[in-house]
């Protein structure tokens, strides 16, 4: 199973940087810059054919690709000869204006939008289907009654059903998790459902600085009936089946899933329980086994909702891909501001190994259910990766397409060539920055690895 993750996150994760490099290949052969290879994969190629004065190459690692234009490295070349300027050559990189420049620059994360547009447009058209909970909650003070969240301070209480946040109707946990996450530190007005009455509150979530996001100490609500049951698990030795509703374990009562968890604590080794089965109170015991984390598996799920989405219209599916891209870009940059408010960079930032492990994770999971929801939930995952690349490429830092914008733009501003020794010296400075965030990035995935 890890092998299948590791690939489907590879092919993924290639084909977003596949899409970069396009853009930039395109747009260097619209504004007249020759491109001498172009290659699907890293390292050496397996595989090359000329086509037109390109080669065309597949690389020996699949993990997305380059576009190798005429002339790119020539600021170093001029450099390493004590030249002032980069005499332009008809056909190179530095051979045609700075404007045409920028837009080669720009193409690449440009394509990366456009993709995530297209996919989630795909993912509209075809209709999804969601697992999630209801909008009902349990607060956190409620399992941990030492601590104090912004769910305790706004007056929630455990059994509210949130349906509404910041004038948004709320119908799922999703919902709710959606809307919290992308507003830590920011004041958020409510209407909860308790009682049969609505009540209006104002919650404030705290920034979880191991992630960047927003959170308020709540969980979802949901009811001990039993879905299905894992076989050869504890639950199915101890003869739980589907249907089944848990009234108490270890002689405590379990009005909703998640008052197991003060139970679990001490990781008892035998669980007592008392079930419900067509009228009738059964008691059974589960003898557990742990991991070195200190896991056990029940072997148990509980039922959840399901809904599947309309199909839209392909209009209607492009201007939903439109705007779940636009809101994904505003809320990327949002969390990018928050790498600046203390968040632990290990955690909240995510390099290759993580973000090929979890996109295999997501597809994997997705594919067990079905092949439709493994494509869509693959395809919505692939959307966000692709504004992140965009945004991240778009940063005015030296050797990122953003940087190169600037130096172009300055160079168009002024009107005289940049000399060689500037643009040397700008490239180094960002080499030396991405490879230190690089070594940050895969010493974070590597803990997330260690600690999965």
């Amino acid at each position: 199973m890890l092998i299948i993750k590791i690939l489907l996150g590879l092919a993924g994760l290639g084909v977003v940087v596949f899409v970069h490099e396009l853009g930039h290949f395109l747009a260097a052969r619209l504004v007249g810059i020759d491109v001498e290879a172009f290659s699907i994969g890293w390292g050496n190629p397996i595989l090359k054919k000329q086509i037109n004065g390109v080669e065309y190459r597949i690389g020996m690692f699949p993990l997305g690709g380059y576009c190798k234009m005429r002339g790119e490295n020539e600021f170093q070349e001029a450099y390493e000869n004590r030249q002032k300027v980069i005499s332009p050559v008809t056909g190179t990189y530095f051979g045609v204006s700075p404007l045409r420049r920028m837009v080669v620059a720009f193409a690449g994360p440009f394509f990366n939008l456009a993709f995530a547009v297209l996919a989630l447009s795909v993912v509209w058209g075809a209709g999804f289907e969601i697992n999630t909970l209801e909008n009902r909650i349990v607060l956190a003070s409620s399992i941990s009654p030492d601590a104090r969240y912004p769910a305790d301070k706004a007056n929630l209480a455990t059994g509210d059903r949130i349906i509404e946040i910041d004038g948004k109707a709320i119908t799922t946990y999703h919902d709710i998790q959606e809307n919290i996450a992308v507003n830590p530190e920011r004041d958020l007005s409510l209407k909860v459902e308790r009682d049969g009455a609505v009540k209006e509150l104002t919650v404030r979530p705290e920034l979880d600085k191991s992630s960047g996001a927003g959170k308020i100490g709540v969980y979802f609500w949901t009811e001990p009936v039993v879905s299905t049951v894992a076989a050869g698990s504890p639950a199915d030795i101890a003869g739980i089946k589907a249907g089944d509703r848990i009234l108490r374990i270890n002689g405590e009562d379990l009005p909703y899933t998640v008052a197991l968890i003060p139970i679990m604590r001490d990781q008892p080794p035998v669980l007592s329980l008392e079930f419900e089965r067509e009228g009738q109170v059964l008691t059974t015991e589960l003898v557990l086994s742990y991991t070195d984390a200190g896991a056990a598996d029940l072997g148990i799920s509980y039922q959840t909702i399901q809904y599947h989405t309309p199909r839209l219209s392909p209009l209607g599916a492009l201007m939903k891909g439109g705007a779940e891209t636009w809101k994904t870009f505003v809320v990327s940059l949002r969390s990018l501001a928050l790498l600046f408010k203390g968040i632990d960079l290990t955690q909240a930032v995510s390099g290759p190994v993580r973000i090929t492990y979890m996109l295999g994770d997501v597809a994997t999971e997705g594919f067990g259910q079905s092949i439709g929801t493994g494509l869509s939930s693959m395809a919505s995952f692939l959307s966000l990766i692709s504004v992140a690349l965009c945004i991240m490429n778009l940063l005015p830092l030296p050797i990122l397409d953003g940087g190169m914008i600037l130096l172009f733009l300055i160079e168009a501003v002024v009107r005289k060539p940049l000399h060689p020794r500037a643009i040397y010296v700008f490239q180094t400075v960002g080499v030396v920055l991405i490879f230190g965030l690089m070594i940050l990035a895969v010493f974070g995935d590597i803990l997330y690895l260690v600690h999965r």
